[in-house]
């Protein structure tokens, strides 16, 4: 299987740069053996739809707000979860629609609910995820934030990105490649997320590859 190409399915949210990094490398040295066949965003003015449509690659635009609507009598947080619940039953379907070999998250913004990985798992499709530091270090969305005031207050003397598999304890899932990324006194936070990004760009690109590598000896051997 290993002249096969794997189809992807990339998730985004925001201005896709992990996600430009996916189609430049895709049928390149970097990932010989994948082909991105659609780009799912939760945010309709995200750039990555239009970097997908510049490549030709087909697009859909699926958002939470319109399943909140949907609970009206509900409390706040009651509605969040039953709102969660169908919007990611529904993106579990319009993702399988495409029999994808692997769903990879590139800056989704989103945790991904049971409803959603559960039909996934079913499938035989591994989701993976960029996260912006290391394992078991700063889990969430504030990854950054945390590692720059961790460094400020003398905690820590490197953060780092990792791709990992997704499940359901955010940012707990098996790491597929890490890579080290040492703090440097002086630096502001936006240099510091510069510097994060920019190896993100190569490291989404290796993980990527090393997990398509793993699903076809795993679909190999049984």
């Amino acid at each position: 299987m290993s002249n096969t190409k794997a189809k992807l399915t990339v998730l985004i949210s925001g201005s896709g740069s992990n996600l430009q990094a996916l189609i430049d490398a895709c049928g390149k040295a970097a990932l010989p053996n994948a082909e991105i066949i659609r780009v799912v965003s939760n945010k309709k003015a995200s750039f990555g739809l239009e970097r997908a449509q510049k490549a030709q690659i087909p697009t859909a635009y699926h958002n939470l707000l319109e399943y909140k609507k949907r609970f009206p009598d509900t409390t706040e947080s009651k509605k969040f979860e039953q709102a969660r619940s169908e919007y990611d039953r529904d993106l579990a379907s319009l993702v399988l629609a495409d029999t994808p070999d692997i769903v990879v998250c590139a800056g989704w913004m989103h945790i991904l609910a049971p409803t959603f990985l559960e039909p996934l798992k079913d499938a035989g499709v591994p989701v993976i995820n960029l996260h912006p530091a290391l394992p078991g270090q700063f889990n969430g969305a504030h990854a950054i934030d945390d590692a720059y005031k961790a460094f400020q207050e003398g905690k820590i003397e490197k953060t780092g990105i990792m791709i990992h598999y997704v499940i359901l304890e955010v940012d707990m899932g098996e790491p597929i490649v890490t890579r080290d990324i040492p703090m440097r006194k002086g630096e502001s936070q936006d240099d510091l997320e510069q510097r994060i990004h920019e190896n993100e760009w190569e490291l989404i690109v290796q993980g990527t590859k090393k997990a398509i590598d793993t699903l076809w000896k795993s679909r190999q051997s049984s």
